[in-house]
């Protein structure tokens, strides 16, 4: 059976306190319904993607379309004020097709795995309506009417919170649309809600969901996903496949030591050309925009190309700060930061021609400043900040 996403971004946001629709808020470098899309996209599982989205935003989709090389979005759809019109202009869109497999799933869910992806289609050969839900961890309490009295205290363990995808054989879902819109009595719920209360007699497979398959609906989630986005990178970086390095130009500041010159050590066991400067063995000091410029000018000249560019260059200067020197304070400053600055800008030109990439290296210091570190903390939260903004700045070049 073809398996279409529906992704359902029509949301306006307003509870997220931006100007903007909180489907195109940005984080980790791109925008929540291109993280979204990207995980359907790159399912083996789905075999086309509708979006569904406000009129006003459809011209937006259809570049991010071509940008991302989405090849499965094949419809791009206007949806409506309330949830269920969204949900109702993709079940209009494919009827033609009543054995069609519809997955909806949030726009504003970016952290949807393929796991859960795999298990609901996977259940769609056996039941004709399915949900994705995790178990209530809290005490759930029924209030009275006036909000201020509880009323009765269900049995945690009979309840889950509901997230998606919630997927359904269309002919199923449209069948329930039918007769719930025919309801003088009808309000908005979810879609397996509908399918609950107008067709009692088809049963809804519950798929065991996941904490980190979050909606982002207030200010503070956007703050947890990119932390969720970090922890997900770092393990899939964890097990990329190092083989595509052989062959690519690597240049990494502060090859010398410690990190930079692991990670000068690790490409190179892959076959990566590598290219090392530093202070102490090619008098190469960051906080000299000139000095970044020639070294990897001299990489050009030398490789022709470059592909990568890291930067792991700092000065640790664990002491007070009312003792540390004003020499001391404008050398971890010049180097921590405005050495930062001059890499990426220098950089920039030859990456942008080799469509190649740009990492620098922080320190759990930046989640938090510590006493006795307090300029080094300050600087690595200074990176982890000022990566984020050229990510978007960047993110189209």
């Amino acid at each position: 059976m073809m398996n279409i996403a529906i992704i359902l971004a029509g949301g306006t946001g307003s509870r997220l306190g931006f100007d903007i629709p909180k489907q195109f808020f940005k984080v980790a470098g791109k925008t929540v319904i291109e993280h979204t899309v990207d995980v359907f996209e790159k399912n083996t599982r789905i075999d086309e993607i509708a979006v569904v989205i406000h009129s006003a935003h459809i011209s937006e989709i259809e570049n991010m379309t071509l940008k991302n090389n989405w090849r499965k979005v094949k419809k791009i759809l206007k949806g409506g004020k309330e949830r269920f019109e969204s949900s109702l202009a993709a079940i209009n869109a494919y009827l033609q097709y009543p054995d069609y497999h519809l997955i909806f799933h949030d726009a504003v869910r970016p952290m949807v795995s393929d796991r859960i992806i795999y298990d609901v289609t996977e259940a769609l050969r056996f039941y004709n309506a399915v949900d994705v839900a995790i178990p209530a961890t809290d005490t759930i309490i029924q209030v009275d009417e006036s909000h201020n009295f509880i009323q009765n205290i269900p049995n945690r363990s009979y309840l889950q919170r509901g997230q998606t995808p919630q997927a359904f054989k269309a002919s199923t879902i449209k069948k329930a649309y039918d007769i719930a819109l025919k309801d003088s009595h009808f309000q908005s719920s979810d879609d397996c809600g509908i399918v609950a209360k107008y067709l009692p007699e088809e049963k809804i497979y519950v798929v065991r969901g996941e904490e980190s398959n979050m909606k982002l609906t207030y200010k503070e989630d956007s703050y947890l996903l990119d932390k969720l986005f970090q922890l997900r990178s770092s393990t899939l970086e964890a097990n990329q496949d190092l083989q595509n390095l052989k062959g690519k130009v690597v240049v990494v500041f502060g090859g010398n030591s410690g990190i930079g010159k692991a990670v000068a050590e690790k490409a190179a066991s892959y076959g990566a050309v590598v290219h090392t400067f530093s202070r102490s063995t090619t008098g190469t000091d960051i906080s000299n925009r000139k000095d970044v410029k020639k070294a990897l000018e001299t990489v050009l000249e030398h490789a022709g190309r470059i592909d990568f560019v890291v930067n792991s260059a700092a000065i640790l200067s664990k002491e007070p700060l009312l003792s540390t020197d004003s020499k001391t304070i404008t050398d971890i400053i010049r180097t921590n930061f405005d050495g930062m600055v001059h890499i990426a800008i220098e950089s920039y030109p030859y990456l942008k021609e080799s469509k190649g990439q740009l990492l620098f290296y922080t320190s759990s210091s930046y989640t938090r400043g510590r006493s006795f570190y307090s300029l080094y903390s300050s600087t690595k939260a200074a990176v982890v900040n000022f990566m984020q903004a050229i990510a978007q700045e960047w993110g189209n070049g």
